[in-house]
């Protein structure tokens, strides 16, 4: 991996002296961008499988250029079922239409497209506008769909999408959580209604993953679940979930994470004309809006939640919502308290190194994962090796 780039990184006493003038109301102690334009990693040219995951070095570096822009050396970062379903031009119409609202008209491409969505890193540049953040901190992400990912040696985000890492775990611990915790609480919270003061006596379900009080396990995983916060775990190995799940006492809140014939039978294990709300992830938006089109895809969307809400309001009085993955700072600074509080705790399964990114994926694909898949982009030595190039080269320049 071209690890050595020019990109003005820090050692630890430059990193350490930025930070102090950072907070003194100074910025941008060193934000001038590398004279080599390029960095590692790993994009798409086209849509489809894992055979079009292509590892290249001359990605142009994403620099700062707004007041509010961070930009990140990324150390781990992790695969979701979202970078498989993208790899596959799963929500190119809608991601397209965020990336350049003018590509209903024009020629815009897309590619080459970078995926992954998690990332832990340190912050080695700040925009002129950036207050909570300073080249050196350790921080972590979930990086909105319609931005390059984080299978690359550097990032830019706005401060609002990114948080402190959790100083209890290593930057691959810290790049497993982003995505999932932040897309968890942001529908728990905003389309749920759940938060601390009304959540103590509420009983939710949580399909899927791993947390609330009732959860799908997979097969000999009982206790990892258990581990995790959940109180009573389900198999889907042991019978029918519909009628395990139906002796069970009724819930406040589901939160469906699998779609599907969910919403068949789980619609019944809600409590009835108590507030009770299902939240799904798996909406039809996307779906519609890349088979149909974003006009007839977004009515025919906006007229299927319409008839669900209202049935189920009417005839149950059950909340019928749908969330959606919504990158958030603020949302992650609560995680990082939860996580090093020691009540959330990552769940790595494999870890690849940045050279292996298609065998990643094709872990992810083998499905009945026990944790997340992460990739180590750079590892603390490469970055120092980087750092030290970079002092002997600006040495050199001053010296000439």
């Amino acid at each position: 991996m071209a690890s050595v780039r020019l990109l003005c990184l820090f050692n630890g006493r430059a990193a350490g002296w930025s930070k102090t003038l950072a907070r003194t109301g100074w910025r941008n102690v060193c934000s001038s961008p590398s004279r080599l334009q390029s960095m590692s990693a790993w994009v798409i040219d086209q849509y489809g499988s894992s055979g079009v995951l292509r590892h290249t070095e001359e990605i142009p570096i994403p620099t700062v250029n707004f007041a509010h822009d961070v930009m990140i050396n990324v150390r781990a970062a992790s695969l979701n079922p979202l970078d498989l379903n993208m790899r596959g031009g799963y929500g190119a119409t809608l991601l397209n239409l965020r990336r350049d609202p003018l590509s209903v008209v024009n020629s815009f491409s897309e590619f080459p497209l970078i995926l992954g969505r998690d990332l832990s890193g340190v912050v080695v540049d700040c925009g002129s506008g950036v207050t909570h953040f300073a080249p050196g901190d350790e921080v972590w992400a979930a990086i909105p769909p319609w931005k390059q990912g984080s299978l690359a040696e550097y990032v830019t985000l706005t401060e609002y999408e990114v948080s402190y890492k959790p100083k209890s775990l290593s930057h691959i611990e810290a790049a497993s959580i982003p995505y999932v915790a932040n897309t968890a609480l942001s529908a728990l919270v905003n389309a749920g209604g759940l938060c601390r003061e009304n959540s103590l006596n509420k009983r939710v379900l949580i399909t899927g993953a791993s947390g609330g009080v009732g959860t799908f396990s997979i097969q000999n995983a009982e206790g990892l679940v258990r581990g995790l916060g959940a109180d009573e775990v389900v198999d889907y190995t042991a019978g029918d979930v519909a009628d395990q799940l139906d002796m069970m006492e009724r819930f406040d809140v589901i939160l469906d994470n699998v779609g599907g014939d969910t919403e068949e039978w789980a619609m019944r294990l809600l409590k009835p004309w108590s507030g009770a709300k299902f939240v799904t992830l798996v909406s039809p938006l996307i779906l519609n809006t890349d088979s149909m089109g974003l006009l007839d895809g977004s009515l025919h969307t906006g007229l299927t939640l319409h008839n669900k809400a209202f049935q189920n309001i009417t005839s149950s009085g059950v909340f019928y919502r749908w969330a959606f993955y919504a990158p958030d700072g603020p949302t992650l600074d609560e995680v990082s308290r939860l996580v090093d509080a020691g009540k959330i705790l990552p769940v790595v399964e494999a870890q690849f190194p940045f050279s292996q990114v298609p065998q990643a994926f094709q872990k992810l694909e083998q499905g009945h994962a026990r944790g997340k898949t992460v990739v180590e982009v750079a590892k603390d030595d490469e970055y120092m090796e980087a750092t030290e190039s970079e002092q002997k080269v600006q040495e050199t320049l001053q010296q000439n």
